[in-house]
């Protein structure tokens, strides 16, 4: 393994690496579940494929099961926090004060004013 592939592997696994902590921030950071998830979901999932970009340059042996993981990551990161925060929404969780709008509720409302 050359000098370049062992620094750039090194390089991007740091980067996933720090989006991991900045998520980490975000969730303690952040007013309300809705942001939360927002935060966590969008940088774990970017962090996550950049440490297994990184992995996968340092390890080219390894680098079918990343692909795996990445589209894993891809497909159910995206769908379980959509899904949680549906749910959270349906149980009566609360915005933030700083919350300008609400989407789903808006939806909802006009989809109850719509006649069939």
């Amino acid at each position: 393994m050359n000098t370049l592939q062992l620094l750039s592997g090194h390089i991007i696994s740091l980067a996933g690496a720090l989006f991991l902590f900045l998520a980490a921030l975000g969730i303690i950071r952040m007013p309300d579940v809705y942001n939360r998830m927002q935060a966590g979901t969008k940088a774990t999932t970017f962090g996550t494929l950049l440490v297994l970009t990184g992995q996968g340059i340092l390890h080219p042996s390894w680098t079918g099961k990343f692909i795996l993981l990445a589209l894993f990551i891809l497909l159910t990161n995206p769908v379980s926090s959509h899904a949680l925060g549906r749910a959270a929404h349906f149980i009566g969780v609360k915005l933030s004060k700083e919350s300008v709008a609400d989407a789903l509720a808006e939806k909802i409302s006009n989809e109850r004013e719509m006649p069939e």
